[in-house]
């Protein structure tokens, strides 16, 4: 859990770009930050949540306040509703003193609920209840309190496919989804790879302090072909690795690990992956098919599709509607 009250300094560090798929979120961002609606951020593990979170609340009236992070995933689920909404002394085994929870502790700012599909069921009736009524009951106490939190949540699971499954309620996914921003991943603003190459490489050289490396031609398009799994979260590692191991030396395409570059080709990064036969070929079929297979492969489950295609869901959907693949 991450308990701070200066989030702006690392609001912006990856959310790096000119691409109009991340520009559109962070315009709406700025929208959202100026009231206390309930925003649900989407994206794949690397793509910055956590820091689009931070950036909401930094730019909102709350910015004084309290920034509460939890991440639901590490939260052990026989305790997660006495962290949450805290526990009265002798609520359980073990509970030798009063304590109150992290939604208690963001009273007055944003309490951030990082992978919050992962939540236990039980749990996701105390929070929806909490949304509903802003009142909040810890273990044991016989009436609620009152609190004053915006609550913003995040995931990179698809939270219908888990609705579906029985494993996340139908009414907290609505009443989370208030307003979804989706960031998009690092492989459909390829574009964008120069400049965070840029501002990584003098952001990780002065907190190393170290010269910076001279990027390569050559390297920074051999890096923008890249498949990116990882997102922005990757191509930073990667940037941090180049500027400890090369100092204010040249580093070109050749100097990049082997098995990184293994596993970039094995993601279709490489030139030359798909030969168009000599009599032609029909684009809308091949999508057409394509989305298919990646739906059989992923046993229906869209979000994943989406990802072994490298587009993102809504692109996706968009598409299965064209080819008529939705039914």
């Amino acid at each position: 859990m991450d308990r701070g009250h200066n989030p702006k300094a690392t609001a912006n560090r990856a959310l790096i770009g000119a691409a109009p798929a991340l520009q559109a979120v962070l315009r709406a961002a700025r929208l959202v930050a100026a009231t206390d609606a309930t925003a649900l951020i989407l994206g794949e593990s690397g793509t910055g949540k956590e820091l689009l979170a931070r950036q909401l609340h930094a730019d909102s009236p709350r910015a004084s306040g309290p920034w509460v992070a939890v991440n639901c995933a590490a939260l052990p689920h026989e305790l997660v509703e006495a962290e949450l909404f805290g526990a009265l002394r002798g609520a359980y085994t073990g509970a030798d003193r009063s304590r109150s929870g992290f939604v208690q502790q963001a009273d007055g700012g944003t309490l951030f609920l990082d992978e919050v599909a992962e939540m236990p069921l039980a749990a996701q009736a105390k929070l929806l209840r909490f949304l509903e009524e802003g009142e909040v009951r810890p273990l044991g106490a016989g009436r609620g309190q009152r609190v004053d939190v915006r609550v913003l949540a995040a995931t990179h699971r698809d939270l219908r496919t888990r609705i579906a499954e029985g494993r996340f309620r139908a009414d907290l996914f609505y009443r989370l989804h208030v307003i979804p921003l989706e960031l998009p991943p690092l492989r459909e603003r390829a574009g964008d790879v120069p400049l965070l190459l840029e501002v990584f490489t003098r952001e990780l050289a002065m907190r190393h302090g170290v010269a910076e490396p001279q990027l390569s031609r050559a390297l920074i398009a051999r890096l923008g072909r890249h498949h990116w799994p990882g997102n922005v979260r990757e191509l930073r590692n990667m940037v941090e690795r180049l500027v400890v191991l090369f100092q204010g030396q040249r580093v070109d395409a050749g100097d990049l690990p082997g098995d990184w570059l293994a596993a970039g080709e094995s993601c279709g990064s490489g030139d030359g992956d798909v030969r168009l036969p000599a009599q032609g070929l029909s684009m809308d079929r091949v999508e057409a098919d394509l989305i298919a297979q990646a739906l059989e492969r992923a046993q229906g489950n869209r979000s994943r599709a989406a990802r072994l295609l490298g587009i993102s869901r809504h692109t996706l959907l968009y598409r299965m509607r064209k080819y008529a693949l939705d039914g």
